[in-house]
């Protein structure tokens, strides 16, 4: 039965606080183990649905309770536990904002992680789907179709019709989803050997001025002119700016499908690189907040033991946290050369669950006559959830109050700090207007 409606009243008003993922555990993977915790979680959230607003996974799970012959969690089939599972992206919303069980409440719920673990029981038994695989080793893809000449065909192919339709038949993509484009030119290529016009960087709090950039693979294939636009802002702050010596996937879209292998081996790729360039004095940076947050907090909680992760943890930052930052030590350059006007601003949930603040929205605001309308709704992109063809449908569902969002407000801008997120909402705005990343706006007013 679900739990008395007094006892959930309680909730938890403390700060949530994140346990360790206990993945080298061997019952961590032991399916019967999984299911009696995905039954207590289940049922809680049941008596609760405080979350159903928030993705798919809570609507699946309540229509499969409520469609039971006992209208409670145990009337439903233990196989179908599976569909709540498939829909969970991992964004991390319910733990952050909604849940009122997360420790250090007693029923130390942890709704993400627990689906989490059963990506993982599924990706170990071979269940994760030879598609799935593929999309998500994103070095590799980047790197095949990033080649000159294969980026141009591969480009045209993804807006092919024809070619759509056997893509679906033979890797899942939905025919309607928006994929992105390849760059032969990427950002890694642009900005390799470059040398800082910084002479003098000055430390300020937590940073130091001199910062090395984490491409990502999606900053690097798909949208290189982001990291371009990045190192031109810094700059511009006096931030001191070189590329990482080198890099992987930073591993969120390995953790996404359970492979938790796959991102111990991307770590132990990123993290000797990064602290390399933190002995040597720099902050590290990244466009991507998933990409953040993966060092701030999965790595961290994948392996707590490992103090090369936790230096890397302490050093890492969201671009517009870093020059916050530096802003209330007086070292933002706020000399802008034009406005932005009106700036529909969608929050990313990985840049929003990094807990630093609304740092975005308070760097576009310094800008003289402009107006930052914030949206704090998810996207339904997620990577890779938006594109399938079984949950693409469901995304543009999820998408579409942000759109109607982005619509009402009738911007001159619409940015989110998600490349992803953006491109979904332009694909669902579907009127010709592109997205704008919140840097590239921040290069725009400087005038740069």
């Amino acid at each position: 039965m679900s739990a008395p409606i007094e006892r959930q009243r309680e909730g938890n008003l403390e700060a949530p606080t994140r346990h360790p993922l206990d993945w080298r555990n061997p019952d961590f993977y032991d399916e019967a183990s999984l299911f009696k915790e995905l039954e207590r979680v289940y049922d809680i959230c049941h008596g609760c649905r405080r979350c159903i607003s928030l993705c798919n996974s809570f609507p699946t799970l309540f229509d499969l309770v409520d469609e039971s012959e006992s209208m409670e969690v145990d009337g439903v089939a233990k196989a179908d536990y599976w569909k709540v599972v498939d829909h969970c992206y991992l964004c991390d919303m319910c733990y952050m904002t909604k849940c009122p069980y997360v420790p250090p409440h007693p029923w130390n719920l942890d709704f993400p992680h627990l689906m989490l673990r059963a990506k993982a029981v599924k990706h170990k038994q071979g269940g994760s789907r030879l598609a799935h695989r593929i999309m998500s080793s994103t070095d590799l893809v980047g790197s095949l179709a990033g080649i000159p000449v294969v980026s141009g065909v591969v480009n045209a192919t993804n807006r092919n019709k024809a070619f759509r339709g056997l893509l679906e038949r033979l890797m899942g993509v939905h025919p309607d989803a928006r994929l992105p484009e390849y760059h032969s030119d990427t950002s890694r290529r642009r900005l390799k050997g470059h040398a800082s016009a910084v002479s003098a960087p000055r430390a300020a709090g937590r940073t130091t001025g001199r910062v090395a950039l984490f491409a990502t693979c999606y900053g690097n294939y798909n949208e290189p002119d982001l990291a371009v636009d990045l190192v031109k802002v810094f700059e511009h702050n006096g931030i001191g700016m070189r590329l990482l010596d080198h890099e992987r996937c930073c591993g969120m879209p390995k953790l996404e499908l359970g492979d938790l292998e796959a991102v111990a081996q991307a770590k132990d790729v990123n993290i000797p690189a990064m602290l390399r360039a933190i002995d040597e004095g720099h902050d590290i940076v990244a466009p991507v907040p998933s990409c953040v947050l993966m060092f701030k907090q999965e790595l961290p909680l994948m392996f707590p033991d490992d103090a090369d992760v936790a230096r890397v943890k302490e050093h890492i930052f969201d671009p517009f946290e870093y020059l916050m930052l530096r802003h209330k030590e007086g070292l933002l350059n706020t000399d802008f050369r034009q406005s932005l006007g009106k700036v529909a601003y969608h929050a990313a949930c990985h840049q929003r669950v990094q807990n630093v603040g609304q740092k975005t929205r308070e760097v576009l605001s310094l800008v003289p006559e402009t107006q930052v309308e914030i949206i704090e709704r998810c996207s339904g992109h997620d990577g890779t959830y938006a594109v399938k063809s079984e949950f693409h449908e469901i995304s543009m569902k999820i998408c579409k109050p942000v759109v109607s969002r982005v619509q009402k407000a009738e911007a001159k801008h619409f940015a989110s700090d998600c490349p992803m997120a953006g491109r979904h909402i332009e694909h669902g705005l579907a009127d010709g207007r592109a997205h704008e990343h919140p840097i590239t706006l921040l290069r725009q007013a400087y005038g740069l």
